[in-house]
């Protein structure tokens, strides 16, 4: 299950009740998170709810779902902030909700993350559950649960949807479920950027899973050609089928994002490369990491900005510890080509580096050493350590939301 080539895992339907520890853990962390900003706000006479549902991505979002594409803002120094920058999934489910419901768009904001937050913490336990067991599935998700930007989970972002999506496309690959990982892996393509993410993870388990059927069947045909018996070993699969199933899910992978980006292109008249065109209006792009670096080595030029550079290159040497050590763990190779595609548009994107801690959020799949660590004490031990980390995630949740917060 843990081999570097695309495990095949025996179908297992990831049963609500087997999945209920870790829901219910993930749903006390956020109501905690939420009472927390509550109080917090109240203190600050500013409203929680406004500060969840309205305010930066959010009101973009509510304008999409509302009157449709076409808003823009034009800056003093010429950029143009374009909405055809945000991906459409999450406004035309607020559409839809407001349609069959009274709520608002904002409202309905709010309870697509909401429960999508729900869906991705049931598709993180499921993924862990697969690879390492149900106590370390617990522990992965109340990991996601207290990230020092947890509190973005229950907002009217798009990371729950995309995490969400993500997650439980990572799971079909990894049980097999081809034409189910490809369609996921569509709609996460019409979430966000990082949809990519997704798609490669289909398309790398894919291509290694043709290969090593071939591999499998030259190996039988020489066997049987010199007249040995097939020994040990999965039983030739049926003909045809599963191959195209394979294929199936591999051409709906990219198909979400592919469609959004050339419909942006045919909009702007710019052609294919016309959604990078929007993109740099943000001044978002990719540089290899050149900006963050620049905006990392900055803080070092004056003492109180020091320690924020300090914290800063911990942090990023933290994550590729942990995807290192994903690596020597011999994580399933659909996670490791997600994660590492999640931590270098992430990383290496020259976007507002206030927003970098939120969209690396989706990289679940580097959690997994810590919760295998977590795992191995003792529950009460366990459960200690993370109450202890989800005060301080919700206190800091509520700082941050009522300061600077997730541009």
């Amino acid at each position: 299950m843990t081999d570097l080539e695309t495990p095949v895992a025996a179908p297992r339907a990831p049963a609500l009740r087997r999945a209920a520890p870790a829901l219910l853990g993930y749903a006390a962390v956020r109501a905690l998170g939420l009472a927390v900003l509550a109080g917090w706000s109240a203190a600050r006479g500013k409203s929680a709810y406004t500060l969840l549902t309205a305010r930066w991505d959010s009101l973009w979002y509510t304008r999409v779902a509302g009157p449709g594409y076409g808003y823009e803002v034009r800056l003093p120094n010429g950029d143009v902030h374009s909405d055809l920058a945000f991906f459409p999934l999450l406004p035309w489910l607020e559409r839809l909700l407001h349609a069959l419901t009274p709520l608002s768009y904002a409202d309905a904001g709010f309870t697509v993350s909401l429960l999508a937050s729900l869906a991705a913490a049931w598709g993180i336990f499921a993924v862990t559950d697969v690879v390492y067991g149900r106590r370390v599935g617990v522990c992965a998700v109340l990991l996601w649960a207290v990230l020092p930007v947890g509190i973005v989970q229950s907002m009217a972002y798009s990371e729950s949807l995309f995490t969400a999506l993500a997650a439980w496309s990572l799971y079909a690959v990894l049980t097999g479920r081809w034409v189910s990982a490809g369609a996921l892996a569509a709609l996460a393509g019409l979430t966000r950027p990082v949809g990519l993410a997704v798609v490669a993870a289909v398309w790398t388990a894919g291509v290694v899973s043709f290969v090593r059927d071939r591999s499998a069947g030259a190996r039988d045909r020489g066997a049987d050609q010199a007249g040995g018996a097939h020994l040990g070993g999965r039983a030739p699969e049926a003909p045809g089928a599963p191959a195209r199933h394979r294929g199936l899910g591999m051409a709906l992978a990219p198909v979400g994002a592919a469609a959004y980006v050339l419909w942006v292109g045919h909009r702007t008249g710019r052609g294919p490369l016309g959604y990078l065109d929007v993109q740099a209006g943000w001044r978002n792009g990719f540089d290899g990491g050149y900006a963050f670096a620049r905006f990392v080595a900055d803080k070092f030029t004056s003492f109180p900005s020091a320690p924020a550079g300090v914290g800063l290159v911990l942090g990023v040497g933290l994550l590729l510890w942990l995807y290192v050590t994903g690596i020597r763990q011999r994580q399933p190779l659909p996670l490791l080509v997600y994660t590492g595609v999640v931590l270098a548009l992430a990383l290496c994107a020259s976007s507002y580096f206030g927003s970098k801690p939120r969209l690396l959020m989706p990289a679940f799949p580097v959690l997994l050493p810590l919760a295998r660590a977590l795992a191995r004490l003792r529950t009460s031990r366990s459960v200690l350590v993370a109450a202890g980390v989800a005060v301080a995630s919700a206190v800091y949740g509520a700082f941050w939301l009522n300061g600077s917060g997730p541009p």
